[in-house]
């Protein structure tokens, strides 16, 4: 079967994108009878988005870790009472700090106690 390049229209954008004869190929290899809906750059958006998790979703092993951006849940500091972001789910058998109340509780003022002076923390 011979395959020409196809001009498609993205499903999210509406941006036209060219559904080249090599990946139609590809596609057709691997058994998939549908054209795709989105264009690259929509398609990468919303994979990174699926992504988010970690663990989740698309299989493919290697420890959990995700390149994509970390989930954040809202929180109010048990401190000052600010709303904030922490990189974990509260449980409310604890107390959650701003990211400025928590420097200023942390024995050395900026490292949070990970073995190293200060200022070497992870920034969230």
């Amino acid at each position: 079967m011979a395959f020409a390049d196809k001009t498609l229209a993205c499903v999210d954008c509406g941006a036209e994108f060219i559904f080249t004869a090599g990946e139609q190929e590809f596609h057709a290899s691997r058994g998939f009878s549908n054209e795709p809906k989105r264009c690259p750059d929509c398609r990468r958006a919303r994979k990174s988005s699926r992504d988010d998790g970690g663990y989740g979703g698309g299989g493919g092993g290697g420890g959990g870790y995700s390149s994509g951006p970390k989930q954040m849940y809202p929180a109010t500091c048990a401190n000052c009472g600010r709303e904030t972001e922490v990189p974990f789910q509260p449980r409310g058998d604890r107390p959650v700090y701003c990211r400025d109340c928590f420097q200023q509780r942390s024995p050395s003022g900026g490292g949070g106690g990970r073995g190293g002076g200060g200022g070497g923390g992870r920034r969230y």
